[in-house]
């Protein structure tokens, strides 16, 4: 551990982000494209001629000048940039004004050389083949009509060009109009009704109304109601939309009109509640969804009647469910995990050992635990380090030094696009050469998500990084916490970025919120704590580290109750616990919000590698995700007002 610890030490002899000539002159070019000043841009230009992100300052120009740009002086840049991030993004967006323009020559010229087109951009090259003749456009479009999802403008025509052809029916029409209504995608929803035909259309008002007081359009039906297939299929939008809020009251309101409507109708009906009682832990969850038969499941339907028969120790339905996914879900690390724990239940010892090897040795979640399932250590795998030539070889790639010029003058978003283009390709070599090369620039997120990128040749230390150690150790070490945990948070909080501010304004390393942060403080005694001293290093670890504690001994000292609790809140993380004991990973698993239950399974994985590191032993992470306690007697906060 002492010779990782010097190799990490050497790591950071490089500067971080030296100054640049002509790095204030970028800076001025952005402000001015974003005030759409082109005399200004241009002026900029002349003054960063032979600086790094001088291609930058050249793209927002031709941007801004998109509309009028001649075809020979943007195909100029394209050439010089050829290959580049900047490239791509020009031809993308050129390609969106040619498609708009119907100018299919141009457009034809340009998309081959695309890498990653949008959906706008494929609906303009789908729109172009069908100008060709090609009916082969109408059949690629045509699953578009059922993403529950608004489309480009781009997508419109072929859209109607279906419906014309009678590609799509009435039927498809209101397939979608339902999809969307489930999504709440209400806006969608309207304009979908509008190819309803004459008399069927519900209006906005109608759609709005529901969608604000289901219960009392429940309520107002009129008798006949069921004559018309608006009349159904409001009331199906009715008693889905209630269900989101309150399962139990629209299972009631179903069984007074269920007799109205066919057994389709009704499976679908019973899908939703089961989904929506699934996700608040309700009994009646498996039982409504064994109402709902063979009714087809959304992703998210079917991963919750999983999730559910979990809960409720019910391995016969787990393997039922897995086996109603899709094939290539049923083949994510997860659900290939928990069949073989419905195997295992069942006395299928063979069939579910060989499901466990199919992912053992995974760097996740479920890759760790079928590894625990096996009796196998969890171990870091030889370490690969480049050679300083390998770093050098990739600092010299124009890519990746217009991404540290971004990085040091603070563009972060646009230096992660230019980084993450310029790794395409690279093989695990060249990867562990630029993950290097980041962390000597203290870029501690792209070292990170680099180095987790290779497939053979890996270099654990820098996928579990862990800067900071002067700060983070002696308070977990105070504090009694585990250190590898610590980090396996702080890893998923912030990627080690300082100044790090989410969309909802947690900051720093540990992303703490405000109110959190002067709570903490108070508690703590902290007397010379402002808020503006939140993004500091040391303030910033010692407020997370501390409200960590107490989020550990208000919640029975329990990691995996503990880590909810830091993203989700103390109140949920309890609230989600069962009427009896379960098991750490069917807690992790079942838990209500996609974020938090994504965020408790990394942070649970991350301290296994990170102990690993630290420890220099073998780890598992089964006895770490233990067992989680009932509600009983534990719904009362010890701190009333831990935030």
């Amino acid at each position: 551990m002492k010779r990782l610890l010097c190799v990490l030490l050497l790591a950071f002899s490089l500067p971080a982000f030296p100054a640049a000539n002509g790095d204030e002159r970028v800076l001025a070019a952005r402000d001015a494209v974003q005030r759409g000043d082109r005399a200004k841009l241009a002026k900029q230009l002349e003054a960063v001629r032979g600086h790094d992100l001088e291609p930058y300052v050249e793209y927002w120009l031709l941007r801004l000048r998109l509309e009028e740009a001649g075809a020979a002086e943007l195909r100029e840049f394209l050439g010089r940039q050829a290959g580049s991030y900047l490239a791509e993004k020009l031809r993308g967006e050129w390609l969106k004004v040619l498609g708009k323009r119907r100018e299919w020559d141009a457009f034809d010229a340009e998309y081959p050389p695309l890498v990653q087109a949008d959906q706008e951009i494929t609906c303009y090259a789908l729109q172009n083949r069908l100008r060709l003749a090609d009916l082969g456009a109408l059949d690629e479009a045509r699953p578009l009509w059922f993403m529950p999802a608004d489309l480009p403008e781009s997508c419109m025509p072929l859209m109607e060009q279906l419906l014309a052809d009678k590609r799509l029916g009435t039927d498809d029409i209101w397939e979608r109009l339902r999809r969307l209504l489930e999504a709440k995608k209400l806006g969608a929803a309207k304009a979908t009704a509008a190819y309803l035909p004459v008399g069927q259309a519900p209006s906005a008002k109608t759609l709005d109304a529901i969608a604000d007081k289901p219960l009392r359009h429940l309520a107002l039906l009129p008798p006949n109601f069921a004559a018309s297939r608006q009349g159904r299929e409001m009331a199906l939008f009715a008693v889905q939309r209630l269900a989101r809020t309150d399962p139990a009251q629209a299972a009631q309101q179903w069984e007074g009109i269920r007799d109205k409507f066919s057994a389709a109708d009704g499976g679908y009906i019973y899908a939703q509640l089961g989904w929506q009682a699934a996700l608040r832990h309700l009994p009646e969850a498996l039982a409504w969804y064994a109402k709902a038969g063979s009714a087809p499941l959304s992703d998210e339907q079917v991963a919750w009647k999983v999730r559910a028969a979990l809960r409720a120790q019910n391995w016969a339905v787990v393997g039922e469910a897995i086996g109603q996914m899709p094939k290539a879900m049923q083949a994510q690390p997860d659900w290939i995990y928990w069949l073989g724990r419905a195997h295992e239940a069942l006395g299928r010892q063979e069939e579910a050992r060989a499901l466990y090897q199919r992912i053992a040795g995974q760097p996740n979640f479920y890759g760790n635990l079928a590894d625990d399932e096996l009796g196998r250590p969890i171990q870091l795998p030889p370490l690969a380090k480049p050679a300083g030539e390998e770093v050098k070889a990739v600092a010299a790639l124009p890519g990746i030094r217009r991404a540290l010029a971004l990085f040091r003058i603070d563009m972060r978003i646009e230096g992660i696009r230019e980084w993450n283009w310029t790794l395409r390709g690279m093989d695990d070599a060249k990867l562990l050469a630029a993950a290097e090369l980041a962390h000597r620039h203290e870029i501690f997120d792209r070292a990170i998500n680099t180095a987790d990128r290779t497939l053979a040749l890996h270099d654990y230390s820098m996928r579990y990084l862990a800067p900071f150690r002067e700060h983070v150790e002696p308070k977990a070490k105070a504090l009694q916490l585990d250190q590898g945990w610590v980090y396996g948070l702080m890893r998923q909080e912030s990627r080690f970025i300082t100044n790090a501010k989410s969309v909802v304004g947690a900051k720093g390393l540990m992303q703490l919120m405000p109110k959190t942060a002067s709570w903490v403080a108070k508690k703590i005694g902290m007397k010379d704590f402002q808020p503006g001293r939140t993004n500091d290093t040391d303030v910033n670890v010692t407020l997370g580290t501390n409200y960590l504690k107490l989020v550990l001994d208000e919640l029975d000292s329990h990691p995996v109750l503990a880590s909810a609790a830091y993203n989700a809140g103390p109140g949920r993380a309890r609230k989600w616990r069962d009427v009896k004991p379960i098991e750490g990973a069917i807690y992790a698993e079942t838990i209500p919000f996609s974020e938090t239950r994504d965020y408790v399974k990394k942070v649970m994985s991350n301290s296994v590698y990170y102990s690993a590191l630290f420890d220099g032993q073998p780890q598992s992470l089964k006895p770490r995700l233990g067992t989680i306690a009932p509600k009983n007697g534990y719904d009362s906060p010890r701190i009333s007002d831990l935030p």
